[in-house]
């Protein structure tokens, strides 16, 4: 991986990308498998319907490590992530190096979904129902079959290209 001054993913010519940016919102990491078949990615393009059973969606990279995963293992743990993860989350993207290995930067716990980052205090256990193409990316669309909601003290947000640091903890 190079590391460049600017931004990797520039917006300035590409008013959908644009768009997406300014509608914001939490990071998610969503990991699945186990062992060496581990993956996970940054998300934030994400969406929960409820319903019975309720189902969060999901827009990934259909070349990523994570679409493989959860194919090949049908579940995945999708994680809300906290201010102080911002660097995991940049990590997760693909935008900073990790020295060892993604899941050597933090402690995860195996769960029956995947790997679950053991400081999140909001995340989902979920079975893959459908992935099919949706413009550039892939749509997973899974069943929700556990959650756990926590305290959100410093919920990491993103938008326009930047994390968002909470309000209650500016100077």
């Amino acid at each position: 991986m190079t590391i460049h001054a600017g931004h990797p993913f520039p917006t300035d010519d590409d008013p959908v990308r644009r768009l997406r940016g300014r509608l914001g919102g939490a990071v998610s990491l969503w990991t699945a498998g186990e062992g060496a078949g581990r993956a996970g990615l940054t998300l934030s393009s994400v969406m929960v319907a409820n319903g019975e059973p309720a189902r969060l969606l999901g827009l990934v990279d259909p070349d990523s490590d994570l679409a493989e995963a959860v194919d090949r293992t049908g579940a995945a743990v999708v994680q809300l992530l906290s201010w102080p993860d911002r660097d995991l989350a940049e990590m997760f993207a693909g935008t900073a190096p990790a020295p060892g290995g993604l899941f050597r930067q933090a402690e995860f716990e195996q769960t029956p979904w995947g790997p679950r980052l053991a400081t999140a205090s909001t995340w989902a256990g979920v079975r893959l129902e459908s992935a099919r193409p949706t413009g550039w990316s892939t749509l997973l669309t899974c069943t929700i079959e556990e959650v756990v909601v926590g305290e959100e003290a410093q919920p990491l947000e993103h938008r326009r290209g930047r994390y968002r640091r909470p309000v209650e903890d500016m100077p």
